[in-house]
């Protein structure tokens, strides 16, 4: 199991601090270019799934190692609402990385009433930076 899930403000701040963290963003390269991207030092994006069939990146954990991130490198993944996220944090926990952490509500958040993202809650929502291309 990973270390934990943390609100997006509480890693926005761990980021800050920790010259050597990592921040990947395990999206698709459509959310990434039409939603947007945290904006951050030491953002790395890989797909945790192949779009348009969405299966499991194969190559997801070697993508990783191939940085040569340190095993115990703070490691925080995020995706659209957290699940896709979750799931890459156990992988990479899984193949030995030791301090790997789920932002919590994602990029986007959860849906509210309406159906609609990045009003309840989520990166966006939070007001941290971001950009859009």
């Amino acid at each position: 199991m990973y270390r934990g899930d943390l609100p997006p403000a509480e890693v926005f701040d761990r980021l800050k601090a920790n010259a050597n963290a990592v921040l990947i963003d395990v999206r698709t390269q459509p959310e990434w270019t039409f939603v947007g991207l945290p904006q951050v030092d030491r953002l790395v994006r890989v797909a945790w799934q192949v779009y348009p069939m969405m299966d499991i990146n194969a190559k997801f954990v070697d993508d990783v190692k191939a940085m040569g991130l340190a095993p115990d490198t703070e490691i925080f993944l995020i995706c659209r609402s957290g699940a896709r996220s979750a799931s890459a944090a156990t992988a990479l926990t899984n193949a030995g990385f030791s301090n790997c952490w789920n932002v919590a509500q994602g990029f986007e958040g959860v849906k509210d009433a309406s159906g609609h993202r990045s009003n309840t809650n989520g990166w966006k929502y939070a007001g941290l930076p971001w950009t859009q291309s």
